[in-house]
């Protein structure tokens, strides 16, 4: 035994060491490159350009594409965006590579945010999944088929907390709550990067927006955020945390100012939290010219005040500014930016080119055969199949209207997003080509009833493009008539209505999150018509659906999927899957709720009351339609038996709880903990996520699902940004979503090891 022990510790030791070696032999490499550097040398590393012509053409002539292809040439190009195909990469790495003095090597980035060719589903959607093991599958996979085209980083995970449905960009996110946003950005960055991330199938994750952006007022894209330190530390910055754990490579800062100061400039975020207390080790990109955009929040005078405010924060990369490369050098000179900044971004910068194997092999990604053989093969769009299929939320099932027959019925398919291969594949799936979606007339097609179509309503027209706003009929009802007639002579009605993929996503925020254009009068004389309505939904954010969930027996959230969104949705429908997402996020009753979120402070004046003085609306009621965590099932759960002990020696409270599949399905249910700490020197919410487990359950059967709370799930962050815990009360409830469950309470004793 004492031979085994020692060997085991000895081969622990050796591997400690070995890992230890290698970073100190990067570390070296990279002090040899950068004393050969000239100051020149060190801020073009610091320089990023978007694509600016057609590598696999001649060199750009006169005007500013040729003092970009100069620049590059010359060692004054650290990275490279938009620039993706194995052919296109290579040839742009050569130029890098072969031209300049010291044949620094590119990285690459791209926005690779749900999926490369064969698209997933919108990232609120996989977080719907509640399936860390598909989320992290998912970024794996598009990881391998962006590196088969030459890319080595994506923009990508975004975890911004939102707790606002108009922001367009929270389909890009995780939702509502930090536990859960902090699980699916931990799971994204371990699959883009993998094990190994000098492997040619991983890519360098970036954590985006660094900080607060999900918060901007009034659901405004690019807005002014505004919030207290208790909501920073303990919502927005965790999901970041649990980034920086996961060995995530590059951060992101944002377009937003935090109180006062525009995140690109702000020292107290980059500086002093995530390369200080974090002890991040890679380095941050500005987002797209935010380092000019700080000339109009009215923060710098000029671009060279930018520049200045810019590096001095701790922002090492400048993304389509170009100020660093005008201004730097002259800002160093003047003593204005410390040479020392400069060092440490570009140290940072070479060192992640170091971990990806850049330096060993600069073409290492641009493997041709690899390319084609990968991108949007059999096992990839099996996945993405899957992992829509787990995305999608059962919102409503009156009387058991689903699953639906598989034949014998007359079913009218009603809605112009039915036959639309397009809007499923979602916004930011920029490496996608168009209209490669499986639609819901395919998907439905495969299986045996009668199938018919009309479009109801043409509630979107005009250019369907990353860069262009749709234009919204409002006015145009003449294609309901031709509707309803099919409804009549249907046996059953699916509805499909929602958002076009275009519609959420960066610069798409709502005001009001109703069915957009004439589709709300649409599935009112539908419904008139026949009642025997499936409300499929297709969107990126939470809608007001109050008359839907008042009249329509049957109600799906299926987001927008991806590539094989129709086959997903039809199995879902016809019961071959039964479904098992769980909401992300809250969505409200009303547009005028907003912002609206489970993990709500209690207030001093709680109410109901009998009279008027309580926190409340006098026109709408405080519940939301639809709470986070709820989703239903083919079948039906019970819980009992709640167990909580409290281990004060250990300093761990266990809870067990009895779950049983009381249906004649088998199903996956999400079991959500949440608690509440009764009292605390700083005010905690009404409930809050403090573990979760998919288990799947056979029809019949039970299980007892175990969660240990340990003083991570236990404490807070206080004011100052220390991370707290502290004896007292707390409410456990272990249930279905964060409104119903099975509950008990327990007590911290001062003896508690915390």
């Amino acid at each position: 035994m004492f031979r085994f022990l020692f060997l085991f510790y000895s081969i622990v030791i050796i591997a400690g060491c070995a890992v230890k070696a290698q970073e100190d032999s990067a570390q070296n490499k990279v002090e040899e490159l950068l004393a050969q550097m000239t100051l020149e040398e060190k801020i073009g590393q610091m320089n990023q350009y978007s694509s600016f012509y057609d590598v696999t053409g001649p060199a750009p002539g006169a005007g500013y594409q040729k003092d970009r292809y100069e620049h590059v040439k010359n060692g004054l190009v650290g990275s490279m965006l938009n620039v993706r195909g194995a052919e296109q990469v290579r040839k742009m790495q050569e130029v890098a590579v072969e031209n300049s003095r010291l044949g620094i090597p590119l990285i690459f980035g791209f926005d690779v945010i749900h999926g490369f060719k064969t698209t997933m589903p919108v990232p609120i959607a996989e977080a719907a999944s509640w399936d860390m093991d598909a989320v992290e599958q998912s970024a794996r996979i598009a990881a391998v088929e962006a590196s088969a085209a030459g890319l080595n980083w994506t923009f990508a995970p975004m975890v911004d907390i939102c707790r606002d449905a108009r922001w367009g960009r929270l389909m890009e996110g995780a939702g509502e709550d930090p536990f859960l946003g902090s699980a699916v950005a931990a799971a994204r960055v371990k699959g883009f990067q993998g094990d190994n991330l000098a492997a040619p199938n991983t890519i360098a994750a970036c954590t985006k927006h660094f900080a607060a952006y999900g918060f901007a007022e009034a659901g405004k894209d690019y807005n002014t955020a505004d919030i207290g330190l208790s909501t920073l530390y303990n919502v927005v910055l965790p999901p970041f945390k649990a980034t920086v754990d996961a060995g995530v490579q590059t951060f992101m800062n944002s377009f937003n100012e935090l109180n006062g100061i525009p995140a690109t400039g702000d020292v107290f975020l980059q500086r002093d939290i995530l390369k200080g207390e974090w002890g991040f080790n890679g380095f941050i990109v500005s987002d797209w010219g935010s380092i000019t955009e700080m000339l109009y929040h009215g923060f710098a005078s000029d671009g060279k005040h930018a520049s200045e405010i810019a590096a001095n924060a701790g922002s090492d990369m400048d993304m389509e500014s170009h100020l660093y490369l005008k201004h730097l050098k002259e800002l160093v000179d003047e003593g204005k930016v410390d040479n020392e900044h400069i060092d440490d971004a570009v140290k940072r910068i070479l060192t992640v080119k170091h971990n990806l194997g850049l330096f060993d092999d600069p073409y290492k990604y641009c493997d041709v055969t690899r390319e084609k053989n990968v991108t949007m093969s059999k096992e990839h769009l099996d996945a993405s199949l899957d992992i829509a299929k787990k995305s999608i939320v059962l919102l409503k099932n009156e009387n058991n209207m689903l699953p639906l027959s598989k034949s014998g019925k007359k079913i009218a398919v009603i809605g112009q997003l039915a036959d639309n291969k397009n809007s499923p594949l979602g916004n930011w799936r920029l490496a996608a080509d168009d209209n490669t979606a499986v639609s819901v007339i395919e998907g439905l097609g495969e299986y045996g009833n009668e199938i018919s179509h009309a479009q109801g309503v043409k509630f979107f027209e005009g250019q369907e493009a990353f860069i262009h706003e749709l234009k919204i009929n409002n006015e145009d009802e003449s294609g309901i008539p031709e509707a309803v007639e099919l409804a009549k002579s249907s046996d059953v009605v699916i509805l499909v209505l929602g958002e076009h993929g275009y519609m959420t996503g960066e610069g798409r925020s709502r005001a009001h999150i109703d069915l957009p254009g004439k589709q709300q009068k649409l599935m009112e004389e539908v419904y008139a018509a026949n009642s025997n309505v499936v409300l499929v939904l297709m969107n990126g954010r939470p809608l007001d659906l109050d008359w839907a969930n008042g009249n329509i027996p049957a109600i799906v959230e299926a987001w927008h999927l991806g590539t094989q969104s129709g086959h997903a949705i039809a199995q879902v429908l016809y019961g071959d899957y039964n479904p098992s997402g769980k909401l992300p996020m809250t969505f409200p009753k009303n547009g005028g709720q907003i912002p609206i979120y489970y993990n709500y402070k209690n207030t001093g004046r709680p109410g109901p009351s009998g009279l008027v003085f309580w926190s409340h609306y006098i026109d709408e009621t405080n519940m939301p339609l639809y709470p986070f965590g709820h989703g239903l099932s083919y079948t039906t759960y019970k819980y009992s038996d709640l167990q909580v002990n409290v281990d004060s020696l250990s300093g761990v409270v266990n809870v067990s709880v009895e779950v049983a599949n009381t249906g004649d399905m088998d199903g996956d249910e999400v079991v959500q903990l949440y608690i509440r700490d009764k009292v605390a020197s700083v005010t905690r919410p009404v409930r809050e996520l403090k573990g979760f487990e998919k288990v799947t359950i056979s029809a019949g059967s039970s299980k007892t699902i175990k969660f240990k709370l340990t003083k991570d799930q236990l404490g807070f962050y206080n004011n100052q940004g220390k991370f707290v815990t502290e004896p007292g009360q707390f409410d456990v409830m272990v249930g279905w979503s964060s409104k119903d469950g099975v509950v008990s309470n327990f007590t911290l004793g001062d003896n508690f090891q915390f």
